[in-house]
């Protein structure tokens, strides 16, 4: 942090007075010394150019020191500069009146230049040192904002919400969780004829896409897993219709990836159960889903035709009132066994009376 020479206004309605101070000022180094003849001169000054530290007379015609001051401490972009009242040795009374009005000290006439250089000093060192600590509490901020949209990106906001909250995200088992798969079909192969910066980029324009789609059917995406997206529905709050919202967000996904380049063809797996959700790692740590729920959704999905959403008999038995669809009948799932799948077109139209 590089700090700049302060700036030094001196205001006061005698020019004999204001000669003194920005001689010696600058004998003791100061260079930047500006000089206002009244009240008036030095608020417009303030409002032109940032000043640290003001030498303030305290009687001046028109607009008094202590109004300056006044005017000074109840703006919020002047509060900070730090002040020193000029007063005759007489006149000590009006003096500790502007301290009560926020003057960081004060100098009386005749001046003393080892005391003015003390006095100055000091003042420019408690702005420096309140200037640091803004911009640190600033830096502080930053990271703190930073930290927030990584998190963002590794956790569902409601993990993230209870995370900030408490400080952690406690493991928990939740019974009634529909897990969505989506798969990119034939993903390897493009990404063994395309350049790397073209499959990142509209791998990563899919993503984008999938995240929004999401969100907007209430759902939680869990991560991207190479080219496969992984959501729940239900998984941090109670949703009544978790399998039809999710047939919603597949129809909506694989709509959408056609029409993005390069026309992606998805397919999707559907299963309705119990998860245990939770937080993993120490370094590089991720919110992630344990469970067979899981595994048995990756796995029908792996069997789903290009462009298709296929489903468990459980969760077909959720949407089969209200939503088109066939059996594909048996299908031997790896460490699942033989178990009915479903295809699903969709919901179906409602027939008016």
């Amino acid at each position: 942090m590089n700090e700049p020479s302060p700036t030094i206004l001196v205001v006061d309605d005698n020019e004999d007075n204001r000669y003194l101070l920005v001689r010696r000022l600058r004998h003791l180094g100061y260079e930047a010394v500006l000089t206002a003849q009244d009240g008036v001169e030095a608020m417009a000054m303030l409002s032109e150019q940032p000043v640290d530290l003001m030498l303030l007379d305290v009687m001046m015609p028109g607009m008094t020191g202590h109004q300056v001051l006044q005017h000074v401490k109840a703006h919020p972009t002047l509060r900070e500069i730090r002040v020193i009242m000029i007063s005759a040795v007489d006149d000590v009374d009006s003096v500790v009146h502007g301290i009560e009005l926020g003057a960081d000290d004060y100098l009386l006439k005749p001046f003393n230049p080892v005391i003015l250089g003390a006095r100055v000093g000091a003042c420019l060192e408690k702005k420096h040192l309140r200037d640091r600590e803004a911009y640190y509490r600033e830096e502080i901020q930053r990271e703190r904002r930073r930290a927030d949209e990584l998190l963002q990106a590794i956790l569902p906001p409601s993990a993230l919400a209870e995370l900030k909250a408490t400080n952690e995200v406690k493991p928990r088992r939740v019974e009634d969780v529909t897990v969505l798969f989506s798969d990119i079909v034939g993903f390897t192969h493009y990404c063994d004829s395309h350049p790397a910066e073209q499959v990142v980029s509209e791998l990563r324009g899919l993503v984008d896409a999938f995240e929004d789609i999401v969100d907007a059917h209430a759902m939680e995406k869990i991560k991207t897993i190479g080219d496969a997206f992984f959501a729940t529905a239900g998984l941090f709050k109670p949703m009544q219709d978790g399998v039809l919202a999710s047939v919603r967000c597949a129809r909506t996904m694989i709509e959408t990836a056609q029409s993005l380049k390069p026309s992606w063809t998805i397919r999707i797996g559907i299963h309705n159960g119990p998860v245990i959700a939770g937080i993993m790692g120490r370094h590089q740590y991720l919110f992630d889903l344990w469970g067979d729920t899981v595994n048995t959704a990756a796995r029908i999905t792996s069997h789903a035709k290009p462009g298709s959403i296929l489903m468990s008999a459980e969760a077909w038995a959720q949407v089969r009132h209200c939503c088109a669809g066939q059996s594909c009948g048996l299908v031997e799932l790896k460490g699942k066994g033989v178990l009915e799948l479903f295809e699903c077109h969709g919901p179906q139209a409602v027939t008016p009376n």
